[in-house]
C-alpha cells in the first residue's frame, strides 16, 4: 500500500481501543485550560514548557508528571471535558468502541470523591455515543505501588457503582509490585461479577505475565511484550487466545523498545498472538489510535490484512457481549468488502 493507501484505509476501519488511560488523554491545553477554571498554578509558563517535560526516559519519570497533571482535575465537568476531549479524537480515528481505565486512587488521595470522577466520565461517556455513536466501558484501575488494603478500600468505594464498571486492572510502577501482590483483591473483584486485566510484562519479567494467568486469573494482559522471551509462555498465551492490549508508541517512548522498527508486532502476530493496538497513554506518549496503527504498520511492514486482524481482535477481545461483538465484526468485514482499492 502506499501512504496515502495506507492512511485512508487505517482511517476508515471501525476498531475498538482497550488500553488507554484517561488520565493520560490529558493534552497540555487542556491542563491549562483546567488549571485556570480551578484557580491551580501549575509549575509551567507555557504549553510548550509542557511538552518539554515529556522528554521523560522511562516510566517512573513519566508517573511522575502524569500524577502532577491529574491534579488539574477537580469537578464533575472536568472529567467530562477530560473524556469528551479523547472520545472526539477517537471518532476522527475511526474508533467506534472503547475501554477507559480510570485511576480513582489518583484523585481520592487528594480529597476528590470517586463519585466526581465516575459521574464526570459517564457524562462524557454518554455523550460521546450520542454525538459520534462511539460507544464504552469503564475498567477501573489500582495503583500496584500502593497497598493491597487501599486497592481493596478503592474496590469498596467502587461498590455503588458495580453497574456502570465493565472490569478492574492494574498500573502504575510495575517492577517490585508483581500482580501476586494483589490476588485477593482481583478475586474479590471477579467475585462481584467484574472482568480482570493486569499490565504486565511491560518493564517487569514474564514472570509477572505467568503469575498474571495463573494467579490472578485476568481476562486479558495490558502490554505483554515480555512475555515473547519465555517459549512457554508465548504458546500459553497462542493456545488459550488471551488478548493482549500493545502499545507501540508508547513501548517506543519508555525505551521498551529502541526503534520502532524492532517492536515485537510483527512477530506478535506471525506467533498467532492476539495482539491489539493500542494508545496508553496518548497525550504523553506523542500519539492516538491512529498513529500507533500507522506508525507501527510502516515501521514493521504490516499488510492491509495485518490491520484487519488487529481491528477483529480489538472487537473479540474486548468486553462487548456477543451480539454487540458480532455487530462490529460484521461492520469491519462490510468495511473490507466496500474498499477493495484501500
Amino acid at each position: 500500500m502506499t501512504d496515502t493507501t495506507l492512511e485512508a484505509f487505517a482511517r476508515g476501519l471501525p476498531k475498538a481501543e482497550l488500553h488507554m488511560h484517561i488520565e493520560g488523554s490529558l493534552e497540555p491545553e487542556l491542563m491549562f485550560a483546567l488549571a485556570e477554571r480551578n484557580g491551580i498554578a501549575l509549575p509551567y509558563k507555557s504549553v510548550e514548557e509542557i511538552r518539554a517535560a515529556y522528554a521523560f526516559s522511562n516510566l517512573q519519570d513519566f508517573l511522575d508528571i502524569y500524577y502532577q497533571g491529574a491534579g488539574v482535575l477537580i469537578t464533575r465537568a472536568d472529567f467530562k471535558d477530560l473524556a469528551l476531549a479523547y472520545f472526539e479524537r477517537l471518532a476522527a480515528d475511526g474508533g467506534v468502541h472503547a475501554e477507559i481505565f480510570f485511576d480513582p486512587q489518583t484523585h481520592t488521595e487528594r480529597g476528590i470523591a470517586f463519585e466526581t470522577v465516575i459521574d464526570g466520565l459517564l457524562d462524557g461517556m454518554a455523550e460521546a455515543e450520542a454525538r459520534w455513536g462511539v460507544t464504552s466501558k469503564l475498567i477501573l484501575c489500582f495503583l500496584r505501588h500502593l497497598s493491597e488494603e487501599s486497592a481493596f478500600e478503592t474496590l469498596e468505594q467502587a461498590r455503588p457503582h458495580l453497574d456502570k464498571i465493565a472490569g478492574v486492572g492494574l498500573d502504575s510502577s510495575e517492577v517490585g509490585h508483581p500482580p501476586a501482590k494483589f490476588a485477593r483483591v482481583f478475586k474479590a473483584a471477579r467475585d462481584l461479577g467484574l472482568k480482570i486485566v493486569a499490565h504486565a510484562g511491560e518493564e517487569g519479567p514474564p514472570e509477572y505475565v505467568w503469575e498474571a494467568i495463573d494467579l490472578v486469573g485476568v481476562d486479558r494482559i495490558d502490554h505483554g511484550n515480555r512475555a515473547l522471551e519465555d517459549e512457554a509462555l508465548t504458546q500459553r498465551l497462542v493456545a488459550d487466545g488471551v488478548t493482549l492490549t500493545v502499545c507501540p508508541l508508547s513501548n517506543l517512548k519508555l525505551c521498551v523498545v529502541p526503534d520502532l522498527a524492532a517492536h515485537p508486532m510483527r512477530r506478535m502476530l506471525d506467533l498467532g498472538l492476539k495482539a491489539t493496538v493500542n494508545s496508553d497513554d496518548p497525550a504523553y506518549f506523542g500519539g492516538y489510535l491512529l498513529d500507533n496503527y500507522l506508525e507501527t504498520a510502516r515501521a514493521v511492514d504490516l499488510t492491509r490484512e495485518d490491520l484487519v486482524v488487529l481491528a477483529r481482535n480489538s472487537f473479540t477481545g474486548s468486553f462487548l457481549d456477543e451480539a454487540e461483538k458480532t455487530r462490529r465484526l460484521a461492520q469491519v468485514d462490510a468495511y473490507v468488502a466496500e474498499n477493495p482499492s484501500l
